[in-house]
């Protein structure tokens, strides 16, 4: 379980970086703001729409509202929150990550130049980068949807859906490790398959990383303005704990 624990602790420890490298903080700013403004208006119009829609089936919006009627809207409200912010995650981990890979890819250079001394090449040039870090977060997000999607639909089977439930969990924690360790991965043009092997050679060390990474990012404005910080966090264990050296 140590192992667990240090990779669930980890982006704090990577927080000093930030100030080690300003660069870290300004290529930061400009993600942040693009998945604010997705994250934000997805949740501001839709649950308008549920409050309104709410409000004229149950009548609370009448000023003799009955007391069930208030207590129906509420219970509508609390739901609809909690589906809110699963679906926001999942358009936060699509539409936001293809949108970020690019500002993801900058900061990744700037932590694995400082943590190995050595200057990132580039032959491709920046766009042709960016291409590429999109397509593979293409790649990897069909993955997580093939295996995501099923597990949550499974969990709606009476008795044993709550183990679907579970393995969604576990699941989530493994890909949100992938997702934040792919990025130097991508940049060697290693393929999904190897991505998966190496990240689960990883084993506790990975799922730790993956638990804090995958709570993070289901807090809303908390995974918005801590995306950074996990993206270079990612970048750092990969290269401290030599993932590389699963990559056979």
């Amino acid at each position: 379980m140590s192992d667990f624990a240090y990779g669930f602790f980890y982006p704090f420890r990577c927080i000093p970086l930030f100030f080690r490298k300003p660069k870290l903080i300004l290529f930061s700013i400009v993600p942040v703001l693009i998945n604010l403004l997705i994250y934000g208006t997805i949740f501001y119009f839709v649950f308008s729409w549920i409050y309104n829609t709410s409000s004229n089936i149950t009548g609370a919006n009448n000023p003799d509202a009955l007391f069930y009627q208030e207590l129906l809207h509420i219970l509508v409200l609390f739901t609809t929150v909690i589906l809110l912010l699963v679906i926001c995650y999942f358009f936060f981990i699509t539409i936001g990550g293809i949108i970020s890979a690019p500002f993801n890819e900058l900061l990744s250079v700037i932590v694995e130049e400082e943590l190995t001394k050595i200057k990132v090449v580039n032959p491709r040039g920046f766009f042709a980068d960016s291409w590429m870090s999109i397509k593979a977060e293409v790649v990897k997000l069909g993955f997580y949807l093939s295996i995501s999607i099923p597990l949550f639909l499974l969990n709606f089977i009476p008795i044993v859906g709550f183990i679907f439930d579970i393995l969604n969990i576990i699941f989530s924690s493994f890909y949100n490790a992938l997702d934040f360790l792919d990025i130097p991965m991508t940049r060697r043009e290693i393929k999904l398959r190897q991505k998966i092997k190496i990240t689960n050679s990883g084993g506790m060390l990975s799922y730790g990383f993956g638990a804090i990474a995958f709570i993070i990012m289901f807090v809303p404005v908390i995974n918005v303005l801590l995306k950074p910080l996990l993206v270079v966090s990612g970048t750092s264990l990969f290269f401290e704990k030599d993932y590389l050296k699963f990559y056979k």
